[in-house]
């Protein structure tokens, strides 16, 4: 089983890139972020042409979610983080495809540091730690995936020492990280490639691809009942240097669930 996650960087003006990546790499599931659209304008035709169901979590010209499964509707479970009732941001989208609970999010960036929005991330990311721990005991596979805005650890940065007081690399946020990982999830890039320098963005500006001066932002977290079935965790950089692509490359992770129909 192939899961995806992608920040896709406006899925309207970017859905050939997307419609095209999806049939030369097929996944099973994916997650985006960042669809900068409302619920009205998400393009449900051409992804189910594309052989695709999908849920989806808009907001206009910002932010937005979906999760999209391969010859099927994934079950929605969820519309939202919990723990706000005021926050308005479509951040968070969670649903049920072939048994497993897959959580898609795009955590706030954050900048600029110090400020309302760097709160705001932290905040964020405290209601993350509350709600990640209820489905750690519930003890269904579960997944958590997408744009965390964070590098974990400066073997997730180019050239560390520029990104010290940046929002993605502050101290207070790469704790959060740890501190969500260390309630029993599994960073699945990390887990197969601990010592391996690898990005999954570049920004745009002075051949930062070409170089290869990236981060690593976006992540797969898997429940303790679901990381035994990791096979392979790649950074699939092919899309990202197409023509008018964006600024992040998918992220594929590879799961064996015979495991889990075997424990059945």
């Amino acid at each position: 089983m192939k899961i995806a996650t992608y920040n896709v960087n406006g899925i309207n003006g970017r859905l050939q890139i997307l419609l095209r990546w999806l049939k030369e790499d097929a996944p099973d599931v994916v997650c985006l972020q960042e669809l900068k659209t409302d619920d009205a304008g998400f393009p449900r035709k051409e992804i189910e042409r594309a052989g695709y169901g999908a849920v989806w979590h808009g907001q206009r010209s910002w932010n937005g979610v979906a999760i999209l499964a391969k010859g099927k509707t994934p079950t929605l479970t969820r519309r939202g983080l919990p723990g706000d009732p005021d926050d308005t941001h479509s951040r968070y989208i969670e649903a049920v495809v072939d048994g497993i609970l897959i959580g898609c999010l795009y955590l706030p960036n954050g900048n600029p540091f110090p400020g309302a929005k760097f709160d705001y991330k932290l905040r964020w990311f405290r209601r993350l730690h509350e709600y990640a721990i209820e489905l750690l005991d519930i003890g269904v596979p579960s997944i958590l995936a997408g744009d965390f805005n964070v590098m974990p650890t400066e073997i997730d940065v180019y050239k560390p020492e520029r990104w010290l007081d940046d929002a993605l690399f502050r101290p207070e946020v790469r704790k959060a990280y740890a501190h969500l990982v260390a309630q029993g999830w599994t960073d699945a890039v990390r887990e197969l490639h601990p010592e391996e320098r690898i990005y999954t963005f570049w920004k745009y500006w002075r051949n930062s691809f070409e170089r290869d001066a990236g981060l690593r932002i976006d992540h797969f977290l898997l429940s303790p009942a679901i990381a035994p079935w990791l096979r392979s965790a790649t950074v699939r950089r092919k899309p990202r240097g197409w023509e008018h692509t964006s600024d992040h490359a998918p992220v594929m992770i590879e799961l064996d669930v015979s495991e889990a129909e075997a424990d059945l």
